[in-house]
């Protein structure tokens, strides 16, 4: 009896970037006592697999990677029961391994994701994931294999050539240098790193103003455009001078998971349902006031949210509810969870991410009639309201770096009797 067991190097966190190299230790370990066991082969290799509900054709693609990377591959896609999208070339661990009772071997196997892969999503129909596939034989036996899974996060290319030759540069220029070292050059992951730090840290305030058909309600301000995976949304509501109330509000921090499926009825109504949002999506790009207001109704009816169809199909992830009748201005806080899938787009869908805004309002400006008795206020009993919504889109939530995500590694193994 043969117990394979796989652990990533990596103990702390079993994410990675794509670009990074994943490291990962594979025992083979003798777990009777009667006789030498014999291995004739074990190999290791990388895959990314697609589930989905679309009507594609995927045999032609998986035949071509059969051609290139052996009958492995295929045993893996129908194991996997998905399409294969990508497949490293298998890495041969041993030939020929003969192992006493209680005797263990320990290898170890590395490769690196590629850069123009898709991230790790679990969709609504579609999904990709990734596994290391690790397969190995007995003499006179079938093929056994153990499947060990990652999490992939999405990091953009940087495109500009001039980019990837540069060299680190540090405080320390103006001191004496050693000429006898050379500069260090920075890797294209590095760069892409860099680069994303920039653009989320980039403060670019936008302010909107908010209106329905009864005048005023507020201004809504953005700090930034860009997020990473983790960080908090942060805004302001100032209600200042507002000709109509604002009684409540809440935020949903949506994903909306849109099919870019090439054939000519839904691209026909990808573009209708991508004309209803083309204000918001103008008014980012240009910073201006934006009125995208949807139909209300009167003194407290409750309002179906899908008068109008959204944009693909929308996952609500993080929500927040303020009281604010009295409030001239408050703050607005979303975090934004570490286990959502960032922007990103491939052939045949696309993620993006919005803010969905609810506010209830009301033309009764007065807070209330003064209680002679106590001297105080009194709330009026009944408030005429009517319901508002508003979609923000956010330009992009980038991936954050997976040694912050503490997700610890597990010990994957498969037991040969």
């Amino acid at each position: 009896m043969i117990e394979i067991k796989a652990k990533f190097v990596r103990a702390d966190s079993a994410i990675y970037a794509s670009g990074e190299r994943v490291e990962c230790l594979i025992e083979f370990g003798h777990r009777g006592n009667d006789r030498e066991e014999n291995l004739a082969w074990a190999s290791a290799q990388l895959h990314c697999y697609r589930k989905t509900n679309y009507n594609i054709t995927s045999g032609d693609k998986i035949n071509e990677l059969a051609e290139l990377v052996g009958k492995t591959a295929l045993d893996a896609g129908a194991q996997a029961n998905g399409d294969i999208l990508i497949a490293t070339k298998p890495k041969i661990l041993f030939c020929d391994l003969k192992l006493l009772p209680s005797e263990t071997k320990i290898y170890f196997f590395n490769e690196i994701l590629p850069r123009n892969g898709p991230p790790t999503y679990r969709g609504h129909d579609i999904k990709y994931f990734y596994r290391i596939t690790i397969a190995t034989q007995r003499v006179k036996s079938k093929v056994q294999m153990l499947s060990v899974p990652i999490r992939v996060l999405p990091i953009p290319i940087i495109a500009r050539p001039d980019e990837m030759h540069c060299t680190e540069e540090t405080n320390d220029e103006l001191a004496p240098t050693n000429p006898f070292l050379e500069k260090r050059e920075i890797s294209e992951l590095e760069i892409s790193w860099h680069h994303l730090k920039n653009v989320t840290a980039r403060r670019a305030p936008k302010y909107y103003r908010i209106s329905n058909k009864r005048g005023f309600v507020g201004r809504f301000c953005l700090f930034k455009p860009s997020y990473k995976i983790g960080e908090d949304i942060v805004g302001s509501l100032d209600f200042s001078n507002c000709k109509v109330r604002c009684v409540q509000f809440s935020v949903k921090l949506q994903a909306q998971e849109i099919s870019l499926q090439s054939n000519a009825d839904q691209a026909n109504e990808f573009n209708d349902a991508s004309s209803v949002n083309s204000l918001d999506l103008a008014s980012i790009a240009s910073g201006t006031a934006i009125d995208n207001l949807h139909k209300s109704k009167t003194s407290g009816s409750a309002r179906d949210i899908a008068d109008e169809e959204p944009i693909g199909k929308i996952s609500t992830l993080a929500t927040i509810h303020q009281m604010c009748y009295a409030m001239l201005k408050t703050s607005v806080i979303i975090p934004i969870p570490l286990h959502v899938t960032p922007s990103f787009r491939t052939d045949l869908v696309e993620l993006r991410w919005r803010l969905h805004f609810e506010f209830v309002t009301s033309t009764m400006m007065d807070f209330g009639k003064p209680n002679p008795i106590e001297g105080e206020l009194k709330a009026p009993a009944e408030i005429p309201v009517e319901t508002m919504v508003w979609n923000l889109p956010i330009a992009a939530i980038y991936a954050a770096n997976p040694l912050q995500i503490y997700s610890p590694s597990q010990t994957h193994s498969l037991l040969i009797k």
